[in-house]
């Protein structure tokens, strides 16, 4: 016997996940009405289409602004398309708002991803970790594979695409973006941003 899926479900989890109509009508009856695995299902497929996209140029985009109440901190960000009729979309234009509010939001963010942080700042880091005395009375291979796990894990704290979403902290801003890209259906990257902070 096949379940009956309203209309207003479909439309419930359409809303929440950009997925299209038939593919949420669909993720609801292969789940037998479950709402939250059928959410699930839907964005898995959507990551996983979006990890497919990711290697396409992006050329187009926009650049946005951000200014704090009270006007002490002002982000400006780079986030790029691959087409310029997806730059002008409402949804694209609220993701960089969203992007350029948690920029502005983790003042200890510096880079956008752990690819674009120097080489030479990972070494300094690497140095420092290993002169720390809880590590000298371990082996060689110990000790590097302890400080390489603190060096990603510092970073990450440092790196935007890392942290945890500000309004839903279940997923990173990685995967904000890439449930954009699945909503939108184009490679979408975030290229670059500026934090000012007044006096600083």
């Amino acid at each position: 016997m096949s379940i009956q899926i309203s209309p207003q479900t479909v439309k419930e989890l359409r809303e929440k996940t950009g997925a299209g109509m038939m593919n949420c009508k669909k993720a609801l009856e292969q789940s037998e009405g479950d709402f939250d695995k059928a959410m699930e299902a839907l964005r898995q497929k959507g990551l996983a289409s979006a990890e497919k996209k990711s290697a396409r140029a992006v050329s187009e985009g926009i650049i946005d602004s951000y200014i704090h109440t009270g006007s002490k901190i002002g982000v400006l960000l780079e986030i790029n398309c691959e087409t310029d009729f997806v730059a002008r979309r409402e949804e694209f234009k609220e993701l960089s708002r969203m992007i350029a509010m948690q920029v502005a939001a983790y003042p200890s963010v510096n880079y956008v991803s752990y690819d674009d942080i120097p080489e030479s700042v990972i070494e300094e880091e690497r140095k420092i970790e290993m002169g720390k005395e809880d590590l000298q009375s371990k082996p060689e291979e110990i000790r590097s594979k302890i400080v390489e796990g603190r060096i990603e894990k510092l970073f990450k704290t440092q790196t935007l695409l890392d942290q945890p979403y500000m309004k839903d902290g279940s997923i990173t801003v990685d995967e904000l973006v890439k449930q954009n890209i699945a909503t939108l259906g184009e490679n979408i990257q975030v290229s670059r941003f500026t934090r000012f902070t007044l006096g600083e």
